[in-house]
C-alpha cells in the first residue's frame, strides 16, 4: 500500500492531539483512500527536528500510551542542530503541516514554512492563522501554480467547517459580509463578569480550566479575534487585508459596573467581529457591543462561538461551536478534515 507521509512543524498540543487522531482513523484512512499515512518528520522549537522517512513509530510519540514516558524516548531522537526549514528542506513528506504558535504581528516565521514546502511542490496544511492573514492570495497563488493543495480549516473556530462550506456548499455566492464571535476567551471572560467575578478572578478561572494563555493580552486586546476576522476575510471576500488594518478595540476596559448597566438595558456584552466591502474597500472591526438579550450572540456563553457568512444568493448562513472535550480535538479534526480532502483529490 502506498504510504502518505506527514511533516509536523510543531508538536505542542494540537500535534499530539492530531497524531492520536491519525491513529484512531488509520484503519478508516487505508480503507477509503488505499493509503497508509505516516508521521515521517518532526520539528520543534524544543528539541529540535526529526526526519525518519519510513515512519515515526506510534509508540514513540505518545499514541498508545502518552503517559508512558514517551517525551524521554522521543527527545533522544531529535537532532537538536536541524530547524524547522531544516526539516522542511529535507523533503521527506507530501504534506506539511504548520502548527507552530502564531505571530500575529507579522505572520512569521509560518508563512515561510508554508511557502518553502509549496515552492519544493509540497501540499501545506497550516492551523497558523498567520500565513493566512498576511500572505493568503500569494501563498494560494503559488499552490495553484505548483498544482498542489494549500488547506487551513484549523485556523478559525477550531476546525469547525467555515471554509470547508463556503468551497463546497456556497458555489456561486458572492460573500458580502462575515461577522461573528470568534474569541472564545473573552466570550468566556465576559459570561463571568455577568456572574459578578472580577475581571482578574474570570481570567484566572480560564487559566485553570487550560484554555487561557499564561499572557492573555492577545486575546483581551482584541489582536485573536483579529487576525480570525481578517483570514475570514482574505480567504471568503479576496480582502487582501491585514489583522493591523481592523479596527480594534478589546475588552480590558470593560468593567462590572458596564456589564450590570447593559443588563439593566436587556442587553448583554459580546465582543464582535464584522468584515464587508464598503465601496470595494475591506473594512474590519472587533469591539466589544451591547446587544440584545435575545439575539444571536447573545446566547452565544462560555467558549461557544459563530460566524455568519451573508451572502448575495443565499442570505445569512451560521455555523456555531459548541464547547467540547477535549477542546483541542476541535482543532486536530480540523487539521485532519484538510489532509481528507488532500487525499479524496489525490483519488480523484
Amino acid at each position: 500500500m502506498k504510504t502518505f507521509r506527514i511533516a509536523l512543524i510543531g508538536f505542542g498540543n494540537v500535534g499530539r492531539a492530531f497524531a492520536r487522531m491519525l491513529a484512531r482513523k488509520r484503519e478508516y484512512i487505508e480503507e477509503t483512500f488505499g493509503v497508509s499515512p505516516q508521521i515521517t518528520s518532526v520539528a520543534t522549537r524544543r528539541w529540535g527536528g526529526l526526519v525518519c522517512p519510513e515512519g515515526i513509530g506510534e509508540d514513540l510519540i505518545g499514541i498508545q500510551d502518552p503517559e508512558s514516558g514517551w517525551e524521554d524516548r522521543l527527545q533522544r531522537l531529535f537532532d537538536p542542530g536541524l530547524d524547522a526549514m531544516d526539516v522542511i528542506k529535507a523533503g521527506e513528506y507530501d504534506v506539511m503541516i504548520e502548527l507552530t504558535p502564531i505571530n500575529i504581528m507579522t505572520g512569521q516565521p509560518a508563512t515561510d514554512h508554508v511557502r518553502t514546502a509549496l515552492e519544493m511542490g509540497k501540499h501545506a496544511i497550516t492551523a497558523n492563522k498567520g500565513p493566512i492573514a498576511w500572505a493568503y492570495r500569494p501563498l494560494r497563488d503559488l499552490a495553484r501554480k505548483q498544482g498542489v493543495c494549500f488547506l487551513y480549516e484549523a485556523t478559525v473556530m477550531d476546525g469547525t467547517p467555515v471554509y470547508n462550506l463556503s468551497r463546497e456548499n456556497l458555489m456561486g455566492c458572492r460573500i458580502t459580509e462575515v461577522s461573528g464571535i470568534f474569541n472564545a476567551t473573552t466570550n468566556f471572560i465576559l459570561t463571568q463578569m455577568e456572574k459578578g467575578v472580577t475581571f482578574e478572578d474570570a481570567v484566572e478561572e480560564g487559566r485553570r480550566q487550560g484554555f487561557v494563555e499564561a499572557d492573555p493580552s492577545m486575546d483581551i486586546d482584541g489582536w485573536d479575534a483579529a487576525a480570525k476576522l481578517t483570514a475570514l476575510m482574505n480567504v471568503l471576500m479576496d480582502a487582501q487585508i491585514r489583522p493591523d488594518q481592523i479596527q480594534r478595540t478589546g475588552i480590558g476596559h470593560i468593567t462590572i459596573g458596564d456589564i450590570e448597566e447593559a443588563a439593566a438595558q436587556g442587553k448583554r456584552i459580546k465582543l464582535l467581529c464584522r468584515g464587508r466591502l464598503v465601496y470595494g474597500k475591506p473594512v474590519g472591526t472587533v469591539k466589544p457591543v451591547p446587544v440584545d438579550r435575545d439575539s444571536l450572540p447573545a446566547i452565544m456563553d462560555a467558549t461557544s462561538s459563530y460566524v455568519t457568512i451573508d451572502t448575495d444568493l443565499m442570505g445569512a448562513t451560521t455555523v456555531i461551536e459548541e464547547p467540547f472535550e477535549p477542546e483541542i480535538d476541535h482543532t486536530a479534526y480540523g487539521v485532519l478534515s484538510d489532509v481528507l480532502r488532500i487525499l479524496k483529490e489525490e483519488k480523484n
